[in-house]
């Protein structure tokens, strides 16, 4: 009876132990699986902070070029920066271009600036102006370093 016993005792142990090396086999195919999903996800992440940032430097190349107008080109890059969450971070390194960010960011565009009285569209239009001409040599030398901007790691 007592080998009967040892002989059982084995088998259970037996069979726990594989119980518990599949579970923590399984258990290592699923973090892998973890890791590679979130690589997968920080490569999209980067390729599409790479792709915005393309885009910041294409705008602000035809800013510099007179093919795209200044305050258009403010609002996009400004909107740009906004979807990488970096506003705040690289406002001081572009103060012109992000004052007049700050004044015009909420001017309405398209049907929406179409639905104005004329007497708000043409006070609005003089705001803008008057901060373009202001700011204007700010905004050029603020371009033209976003023309080549590098994202810089943060602190």
């Amino acid at each position: 009876m007592s080998t009967t016993l040892i002989l059982l005792g084995f088998i259970i142990i037996v069979a726990l132990s594989s119980y518990a090396t599949f579970l923590l086999l399984k258990l290592k195919q699923q973090k892998q699986r973890q890791q590679a999903l979130t690589a997968e996800r920080e490569a999209a992440a980067n390729a599409k902070r790479a792709q915005v940032l393309e885009d910041i430097r294409y705008i602000a190349t035809a800013m510099i070029d007179d093919r795209c107008e200044i305050s258009e080109g403010v609002v996009r890059i400004g909107r740009l920066f906004e979807i990488l969450s970096l506003s705040e971070r690289v406002a001081p390194e572009f103060p012109a271009f992000f004052q007049h960010f700050e004044l015009i960011k909420d001017h309405p565009i398209m049907e929406a600036r179409q639905a104005l009285p004329k007497q708000e569209r043409m006070k609005l239009d003089f705001v803008r102006m008057k901060s373009e001409a202001e700011l204007a040599e700010g905004i050029t030398a603020d371009a033209k370093k976003l023309s080549n901007y590098q994202l810089k790691a943060p602190h």
